[in-house]
């Protein structure tokens, strides 16, 4: 079955930077497209970025570009999220989730979230 376990998260500074890690498993790593999907509080729920990675590639929401670099250990089986620059908005419960496309609605199998909370 897939399993999809999402790490990293914390209290942290505006301004500062953490890495949400998501080891997977139960599935074909690279045929996937893995995403993390955020929800704040009082927010929609809002896919922040993707990776295909059987081809590397990669997708953000303006929200988070430019501040966010999604990758992938494929060896391991884990996708990474390094997020910089965090702003008060970008608290939130991070979930890892895999899909067939780069959409929230095709997001079939989500886990557990971490929650990041940024402070001023």
């Amino acid at each position: 079955d897939v399993q999809l376990q999402a790490s990293g998260g914390g209290l942290v500074q505006a301004g500062g930077s953490l890495r949400l890690s998501c080891a997977a498993s139960g599935f074909t790593f690279d045929d996937a497209v893995i995403g993390w999907v955020r929800q704040g509080p009082g927010r929609e729920r809002e896919l922040v970025s993707c990776i295909t990675p059987g081809n590397g590639a990669t997708r953000y929401e303006n929200s988070v570009k430019g501040r966010a670099t999604i990758s992938s250990d494929n060896a391991k089986n884990t996708v990474y999220l390094q997020m910089n620059s965090l702003l008060l908005e970008d608290t939130a419960v991070y979930y890892c989730t895999v899909g067939e496309y780069c959409r929230l609605a095709d997001m079939d199998y989500w886990g557990k979230g971490t929650l990041v909370t940024v402070s001023s």
